[in-house]
C-alpha cells in the first residue's frame, strides 16, 4: 500500500500551546447554547416544520402529555402570541422544591424509572433545559395544593425566584420566547403548530388542547387522523383497531398510488418511521396475503394503502434527541408502576406488532367479508396495472441505469437523505447534514447553470428540465416509465418504491417568476400529486422564492477600486413593497434591475438565494384543499371553461386606472 495515501498534516502550532488552559468546562446552559444542534437538531426561523422553535414547543408540551397519560389533567392550553409561547396544563405540577433544577440542570427529571411515568417520551432529562437555555426569557411556574413556585430565566440564567400561596388549580405553566440572536427572524407558523397539536389529540383521545382559545379534540384517535389527512376517497371504511399498548388504522385510497404511513411512539410523531413502522408494513402485507390465500406481490397488497400505527414503550430508543425515528429493537424489560410485568417487556418490536396485526386484522377480515372483497379487488387491479407496465418499467430502469452513469440532467451532491447519519460542525453547531439535502428542479440549462456553479456540492443537487414537462393529469403511472424526463427524476429521487429511500430531504421547484414558470410549477405539482402525494404530505416539496428586483447604489464615501469595480450597497427585493422600501433607503437615484428569469442572475449573486437564508415556500396539502377537483379544473381537458373564466374575470391596466380615479 502506498504510504502517501495517509497524508500527515504539517503542524501549524507549537505543541506547548496546548495546555491546561485549553481545556474548558461549560455548565449545562452554556453547553446547550454553544451546541444547540445536539439538543434540538437545527435552529432555523420557523419556515420549516423541523425548525428548532417547534422542537422547543414540543418539548414544553410533552411533559403535559405525560401527565395526561398518567390520568392527571384533561386540558392543556397553548397560547402563541407575538413570538412568545405559553403552555398551561392541569396535572400534578412539578414538585415545588425541585422546580428550578427540573428546568435548568441536565440529567434531572422524574422519568428515569417507571415509578411515576409508565411510558413517556421525555427520558433523558434534557427537554425543558434546552428550551430554557435557548430562550430569551423562560418562565416556569408550578402550582400544588394552594402553593406556587415561579422561576424566571434569561438565556438560561435565573433572574427571579418567588414562592407563595395561590388559588390557581394544580398544574404547570411554561412560557418561553426563543432567543432571536439564535433563531434569527423566527416566526411560529400556525399551520405547523396546529398540525402538531392535532397529532397530540389523535394519540390521546379525550384530551382537549386549546390553541389560542380554539379547542382541538379527537374522539376516534387514529381514525380521525386518517380522515383528516386523506385527500383521496377511501375505498372502504377506515379499519381502526386498538389493543394494550398499540393502536392501528388503515384503508386503501381509491385513486392514490404508493403508500402513506403515520407512526407514533408514546405520542411522539416519528416522521422518519423506525422499527415499529417497518414491522407494521411487513405484517399488514403478510396478513392480507395469507388471508387471500394467493401469492400476491407485497407492492400490490400495499399499493394505495394509507395507515397509522401508535405504540407505547417504556424506554424507547430514538436515533436522536429530536425523536423522529424509533431505533428500539426490543421493548425494555421492566415493570409498571404497580409492580406488574409491563405488557411489552422483553419482546421484540417486530414480534409485538406482528402478533397484534396477524391476529386482529385476520379476525377483522373474516368478520367483514365485504371489506375483504374490496381489498382483494384493489390488489388485483394493482397487480394488473403493474404487470401491464412491467416491460416498460424494466426498459425504463435499464435506460435510467445507463443514463445515471453520465446523467446530463442531474448534477448530484455528495450527501443524501437516506445515507447513515452525517454529522459535521456547522458554525457553532454540530448538525446532521442529511436534513440539509436538497434537489433543485430547474427549467432549462441557463437557470441550472447558475445554481450549479454556486450550490453547496455536499448537500445540494440540481435536476434540469428541458422546458415544460408533460401534463400527467389523468394518465396512469405507466407514463412515469415511458416519459424519459419523469423516469429520470423518479430515479434521481429514488421514490419508485416509496419514501424510505428518498435521497433528498427537500425537493425544491425553482422556476422563473413569470407565467411560463408558474405553469411549470403547476405541471410538476400535478406530477407529484398524481403519483407521489406522500412526498407533498410529508412536507418534502418546496417552491424557491427568488428576488424580482435588485436595488443598489454606490456606498457612501466608497472610492472606485483599482480594478475598476465600484462598491455597492445592494438590496434584493422579493415584493413590490420591499422594492419601494429599498428605493427610499438607498436614494437618491438608485439603480433598479428587474430579474426576468433565473438565468439572468449570475452565480455570484445566486449563491445568496440558495444559501442558509434562502426563502422557501412549503407546499402543504390538506383534505379541505379538494385536490382532485382542483387538478380536474386546472389540468383537465376543459380548456373552454377556463378560457371563459379568464375572459370574465380579466382585469386590465386601463380598468385599474379608471377605478383609481374615483
Amino acid at each position: 500500500m502506498s504510504e502517501d495515501i495517509f497524508e500527515v498534516p504539517e503542524a501549524t502550532r507549537n505543541a506547548s500551546d496546548y495546555g491546561e488552559a485549553s481545556i474548558r468546562h461549560l455548565d449545562d446552559m452554556e453547553h446547550i447554547r454553544l451546541r444547540p444542534g445536539m439538543y434540538i437538531g437545527r435552529l432555523g426561523d420557523g419556515s420549516q416544520q423541523e425548525d428548532g422553535i417547534y422542537v422547543l414547543l414540543k418539548e414544553s408540551i410533552d411533559n403535559s402529555i405525560d401527565e395526561f397519560n398518567e390520568g392527571f389533567g384533561r386540558k392543556i392550553e397553548v397560547d402563541i402570541r407575538n413570538g412568545v409561547a405559553s403552555i398551561r396544563d392541569y396535572g400534578r405540577g412539578i414538585p415545588l422544591g425541585s422546580l428550578i433544577p427540573a428546568v435548568s440542570k441536565l440529567n434531572t427529571g422524574g422519568k428515569y424509572d417507571n415509578d411515576q411515568y409508565t411510558a413517556s417520551v421525555g427520558l433523558n432529562g434534557v427537554g425543558l433545559k434546552a428550551v430554557n437555555a435557548l430562550a430569551k426569557q423562560f418562565v416556569a411556574c408550578s402550582c400544588r395544593g394552594g402553593e406556587f413556585h415561579r422561576a424566571t430565566f434569561e438565556q438560561g440564567k435565573l433572574v427571579n425566584d418567588e414562592t407563595g400561596t395561590t388559588d390557581e388549580e394544580d398544574g404547570t405553566f411554561i412560557s418561553f420566547e426563543p432567543d432571536p440572536t439564535l433563531f434569527v427572524g423566527y416566526r411560529f407558523h400556525s399551520e405547523f403548530v396546529k398540525d402538531m397539536l392535532r397529532n397530540y389529540t389523535y394519540l390521546n383521545t379525550g384530551l382537549a388542547i386549546y390553541h389560542n382559545g380554539q379547542r382541538i379534540i379527537s374522539r376516534n384517535g387514529l381514525e380521525d387522523l386518517l380522515t383528516d389527512k386523506m385527500t383521496d376517497e377511501a375505498l372502504y371504511p377506515i379499519v381502526h383497531i386498538k389493543g394494550e399498548g398499540i393502536e392501528i388504522a388503515f384503508t386503501h385510497a381509491k385513486n392514490q398510488n404508493g403508500e402513506e404511513y403515520y407512526s407514533f411512539v408514546n405520542g411522539q410523531n416519528t416522521t422518519q418511521g423506525g422499527t415499529h413502522q417497518a414491522a407494521f408494513k411487513e405484517h399488514i402485507a403478510r396478513t392480507i396475503k395469507e388471508y387471500t390465500g394467493k401469492n400476491f406481490e407485497v407492492q400490490d397488497v400495499r399499493n394505495g394503502i394509507v395507515a397509522a400505527i401508535a405504540i407505547k414503550v417504556i424506554e424507547p430508543m430514538f436515533e436522536s434527541q429530536t425523536k423522529i425515528k424509533l431505533g428500539s429493537l426490543y421493548m425494555a424489560p421492566d415493570k409498571d408502576k404497580n409492580g406488574k410485568p409491563f405488557l411489552l417487556s422483553g419482546v421484540s418490536v417486530n414480534k409485538f406488532v406482528g402478533d397484534f396485526v396477524k391476529e386482529q386484522v385476520d379476525n377483522f377480515l373474516h368478520r367483514n367479508l365485504d371489506i375483504a372483497e374490496t381489498i382483494l379487488q384493489k390488489i388485483q387491479e394493482s397487480e394488473k396495472e403493474r404487470k401491464a407496465m412491467a416491460g416498460v418499467a424494466k426498459l425504463a430502469r435499464e435506460r435510467a441505469k445507463k443514463a445515471n452513469l453520465h446523467n446530463k440532467k442531474l448534477r448530484d451532491c455528495h450527501i443524501h437523505y437516506n445515507d447513515p447519519s452525517v454529522k459535521r460542525k456547522k458554525g457553532d453547531d454540530t448538525v446532521d447534514l442529511r436534513q440539509d439535502t436538497a434537489i433543485f428542479i430547474t427549467e432549462g440549462n441557463s437557470a441550472s447553470g447558475s445554481i450549479t456553479q454556486c450550490r453547496d456540492v455536499n448537500t445540494q443537487a440540481v435536476f434540469s428540465l428541458r422546458g415544460k414537462p408533460l401534463n400527467s393529469y389523468g394518465l396512469t403511472k405507466k407514463v412515469v416509465y415511458e416519459n424519459e424526463e419523469f423516469n429520470l427524476l423518479q430515479a434521481a429521487l429514488n421514490i419508485e418504491d416509496g419514501l424510505d429511500g428518498l435521497r433528498y430531504n427537500k425537493v425544491i421547484i425553482a422556476t422563473d417568476a413569470d407565467v411560463d414558470g408558474m405553469h411549470i410549477r403547476l405541471l410538476m405539482m400535478t406530477f407529484f400529486l398524481q403519483f407521489f402525494p406522500d412526498l407533498v404530505k410529508k412536507g418534502h416539496v418546496f417552491i424557491l422564492q427568488t428576488p424580482l428586483f435588485r436595488v443598489r447604489n454606490k456606498k457612501k464615501g466608497a472610492k472606485e477600486k483599482k480594478s475598476g469595480r465600484v462598491e455597492y450597497e445592494t438590496a434584493y427585493c422579493y415584493t413590490e413593497e420591499e422594492r419601494l422600501e429599498a428605493i427610499e433607503r438607498l436614494s437618491p437615484n438608485p439603480e433598479i434591475t428587474r430579474f426576468k428569469g433565473l438565468g439572468e442572475i449570475n452565480a455570484e449573486e445566486f449563491k445568496h438565494f440558495i444559501g442558509p437564508d434562502m426563502r422557501l415556500d412549503p407546499v402543504t396539502l390538506h383534505k379541505s384543499d379538494q385536490v382532485a377537483d382542483l387538478l380536474a379544473y386546472y389540468m383537465g381537458k376543459n380548456s373552454m371553461e377556463r378560457q371563459n373564466f379568464i375572459i370574465q374575470n380579466l382585469v386590465v391596466e386601463e380598468d385599474l386606472v379608471e377605478e383609481n380615479q374615483f
